[in-house]
C-alpha cells in the first residue's frame, strides 16, 4: 500500500516541476519516476509470489497437521491394542500355569490311585496262592478261591461247614477256617465280610423262619468260629446273609442247588484306607472366563 501512494505523489511533484525545473532536471526525475515503476511492479510480482506462496505453505502445514494428528491417532489404538493384548496374554498365561497345575496335581492322584490298585492286586494275588497252596487235595473240592474286581473271594460249600439242614459248624470244617484264619491274620489290613447263601427251597426247621434266617445264621456261626476258636479280631469281620436271592448256577437242577448253597468269605482291604485317598482328591478351581 506505501508503495501506491509514493507513485502519485511523485507524479504530482514531476507535474509541478515540470513548470518550475529545467529540462535537464524534468529528465533526471522522469528516470527516477520510471525506475520505481519498475521496482513497483517488481515488488508488487514479488508480493504476489510471495502470497502464492505462503498459501501453499499454509497448505502444507495444514496437511501435514492432519496427518500428525491421524497418525497420532493410530499410535493411541496401537497402545491399547496393545495393551489389551498383554493383559490378556497375561491373564492367559497365569490361566495355563493354573490349568498345568491342575492337571499335574490330577495326574498326582491317578497315579496314587493307580499305586493303590496294583498293591491291592499284588497284595491279593499272593493272598489268594498262599491260601491256595495250603489247601489239601480234599479241601480243595469244597473251597473255591478267586479275585473278582480287587476283591478275594473264599467259597466253602455248605456240605464241608455245616451239620445237614443245620447253621452248626461241623467237625471238618476245623482244619480248612483254620487254614483261611491264618491268612486273614496274616493280611491285618483287611476287612472280612462272611456271607450265607442259599438255594430257593423254603426252609421247614423249627425257629428257623426261611432262608433269609438260615443264610444270616450259617454266617454268624462262621464270624464266631473265627472269633473265638481262631482268634481273629471281630472288628475286622461283618457277618450277613442274602439267603435264595444271590445265586450263581440254575436252581432247577441239584448241581445247581448244590453251588447256590455255599458260603462266601470275602477279603478286602479295609475301605476307610480308599476313602482316605478319595479325600486326597485334588481340588479343580472354576475356569476363568
Amino acid at each position: 500500500m506505501k508503495i501506491r501512494m509514493i507513485v502519485p505523489a511523485l507524479l504530482i511533484g514531476s507535474i509541478v516541476a515540470s513548470s518550475c525545473v529545467s529540462s535537464k532536471k524534468y529528465k533526471e526525475l522522469q528516470g527516477n519516476y520510471d525506475q520505481l515503476q519498475n521496482s513497483t511492479r517488481d515488488l508488487s510480482v514479488k508480493y504476489q509470489t510471495s502470497e502464492q506462496g505462503l498459501a501453499v505453505a499454509r497448505g502444507r502445514v495444514k496437511s501435514l497437521e492432519e496427518q500428525i494428528a491421524s497418525e497420532r491417532a493410530s499410535a493411541r489404538q496401537l497402545q491399547a491394542a496393545l495393551d489389551k493384548c498383554l493383559t490378556s496374554s497375561g491373564q492367559g498365561n497365569l490361566n495355563i500355569s493354573k490349568l498345568v497345575d491342575e492337571i499335574n496335581s490330577s495326574n498326582k492322584y491317578i497315579q496314587q490311585l493307580v499305586n493303590a490298585k496294583n498293591k491291592s492286586d499284588s497284595l491279593n494275588m499272593v493272598l489268594t496262592n498262599n491260601l491256595t497252596r495250603s489247601l489239601s487235595q480234599a479241601e480243595s473240592k469244597d473251597v473255591d478261591v478267586h479275585v473278582l474286581k480287587g476283591v478275594v473271594y473264599v467259597s466253602l460249600s455248605d456240605n464241608m461247614l455245616y451239620k445237614s439242614g443245620s447253621y452248626e459248624i461241623s467237625d471238618k470244617a476245623g482244619a480248612t477256617l483254620d487254614k483261611i484264619a491264618k491268612i486273614i491274620k496274616d493280611y491285618s489290613t483287611y476287612d472280612v465280610l462272611i456271607e450265607g447263601n442259599t438255594d430257593n427251597v423254603p426252609i421247614s426247621q423249627k425257629n428257623i423262619r426261611n432262608n433269609w434266617d438260615l443264610s444270616a445264621l450259617r454266617a454268624s456261626s462262621v464270624v464266631q468260629a473265627l472269633q473265638n476258636t481262631y482268634q481273629v479280631d471281630p472288628k475286622r469281620l461283618t457277618a450277613g446273609g442274602r439267603g435264595e436271592y444271590n445265586p450263581i448256577a440254575d436252581n432247577t437242577t441239584e448241581a445247581g442247588k448244590i453251588k447256590n448253597r455255599r458260603t462266601q468269605i470275602i477279603i478286602t482291604p479295609k475301605l476307610d484306607q480308599f476313602m482316605d485317598l478319595i479325600g486326597k482328591a485334588p481340588e479343580t478351581a472354576p475356569a476363568q472366563k
